[in-house]
């Protein structure tokens, strides 16, 4: 019993120290690159490799040192090498692979306290905070966003801020993605962070830059950022597509937070319809279905969406907004009903979902007032798949045949029209459509014998 209970707790060690070891491995890939691991490179190698002068030489040794570290291969005693080595150079790509280095290496030693060499980091952090080079400052910014020691980023807080106002707009979007970051982890570094960011949003003629100022008021100081929408907007029509998005985001967030504010937000979202922005459109057409149940709301929305059914070339997109214009269908069935033949036009696309789904929602929609129209189209589609071979125009033919009699069961007047054309398809080579022909057929002429002439 003492020897099981003794290797029992061996086991027990054993695990503990895998999972810490899996843990620091999870809690450093923030990336994932493919490494062959069949012949790595030892230790030496890559050191000689890194100290040479040659900066080709340099970043190979960089990238295998990043490669080897994110697959678990722990090398402590090259992070002096890199900083002797590595940092002083002035190599654009160097300074790349640098701040991948920083973000996979080990920032802490194993008591959890931060290591002493990350002092010198930090110092190589500052002067690419302040380098000319606006790339390697936007770049530095951005890193930044990745770290979560507030021991290195406290002394870097002076430069981040003084990069608000910089020049570039490439540095000036970065550094508050970097504001926003440290504020959300550690907002005693940066307590006065919404209050900087703000002013960027009121001064700001960048659009990227303009949207990421928002989207922090609208997580952190959401008062801040609703003031600025009040006074603004009259003017959100002329905003960048980027910010507009962020924007509609929070109207939804504050009208169910205060449904009496719902008005001017509304004649907000309804201006915003006539947006070049394909996203923006489907937004809003979202955001007006979820906020309000008005006729002229939902018609609004519906118009949006089956343009974008007809203006869209890719099928994931037309899928998506045939999702939405059933879920459409089963609160609001009678505006749609109003918008059958705009729906329908989806049929046009060969993909065979879409036409599935497209004919799914018909089938729902049709009324006495358009089973004619409907009838027709259904006609024209089924005549068109005539002479044409192949699996798919054989599963669409099926699919039209099958809607055909499922609406000529509803409407049984409309049947005289499309019996002349389903008969021709009784003698079709696939047999399903043959078999759905001949039952509809039976069907229709038993219940009304004056066809049977």
């Amino acid at each position: 019993c003492c020897g099981q209970s003794a290797v029992r707790e061996a086991i027990q060690s054993v695990f503990k120290e895998l999972l810490i070891i899996m843990a620091a491995a999870e809690r450093n890939c923030t990336l994932l690159l493919h490494y062959d691991k069949s012949t790595p490179p030892n230790e030496d190698e890559i050191r000689e490799e890194l100290e040479s002068k040659e900066v080709e030489k340099k970043v190979e040794g960089m990238k295998t040192l990043i490669s080897l570290q994110l697959n678990g291969e722990m090398m402590p005693k090259l992070l002096m090498t890199v900083i002797r080595f590595v940092v002083p150079s002035d190599d654009h790509k160097l300074k790349k692979l640098l701040l991948i280095y920083w973000e996979v290496v080990d920032k802490t030693g194993s008591d959890g306290k931060l290591l002493p060499e990350m002092i010198l980091v930090c110092n190589n952090l500052r002067n690419d905070l302040s380098h000319p080079n606006e790339y390697i400052r936007g770049c530095t910014l951005r890193f930044l966003c990745k770290l979560k020691e507030a021991e290195i980023l406290e002394p870097l807080v002076p430069t981040i801020k003084s990069n608000l106002e910089h020049r570039h707009s490439f540095v000036r979007r970065n550094a508050v993605l970097a504001v926003f970051s440290i504020y959300k982890s550690f907002d005693y570094l940066m307590p006065d962070g919404p209050e900087l960011v703000e002013k960027v949003l009121l001064t700001e003629a960048d659009a990227s830059c303009k949207r990421n100022a928002f989207l922090m008021l609208f997580h952190t100081a959401q008062e801040r950022a609703i003031a600025f929408l009040t006074e603004n907007l009259d003017q959100v029509s002329s905003y960048g597509d980027i910010l507009q998005l962020v924007i509609l985001e929070l109207i939804r967030k504050v009208v169910r937070a205060n449904p009496y504010d719902k008005s001017k937000y509304i004649r907000c979202i309804l201006t915003l319809f006539d947006s070049q922005s394909n996203a923006v459109v489907y937004e809003c057409a979202s955001a007006l279905v979820a906020l309000s149940s008005s006729a002229t709301a939902i018609r609004a929305a519906a118009t949006s969406y089956t343009q974008l059914l007809s203006s869209q070339s890719d099928n994931n997109i037309k899928l998506i907004v045939l999702e939405r214009l059933q879920d459409l269908k089963r609160q609001h069935p009678k505006v749609l009903q109003e918008m059958i033949m705009d729906i329908i036009r989806a049929l046009g696309s060969p993909n065979l979902d879409i036409r599935k789904k497209t004919l799914d929602i018909m089938l729902d929609l049709i009324v006495p007032k358009n089973i004619g129209e409907v009838m027709q189209v259904l006609k024209k589609e089924i005549t068109k798949t005539q002479g044409e071979e192949g699996d798919k125009n054989a599963e669409y033919r099926a699919m039209l045949i099958k809607a055909i009699h499922n609406a000529a069961i509803k409407f049984p007047d409309s049947a005289s029209a499309v019996v002349p054309v389903l008969m021709d398809f009784l003698g079709d080579a696939n047999q399903g459509s043959a078999v759905e022909v001949a039952l509809f057929v039976r069907e229709i002429l038993e219940t009304y014998p004056q066809l049977r002439e």
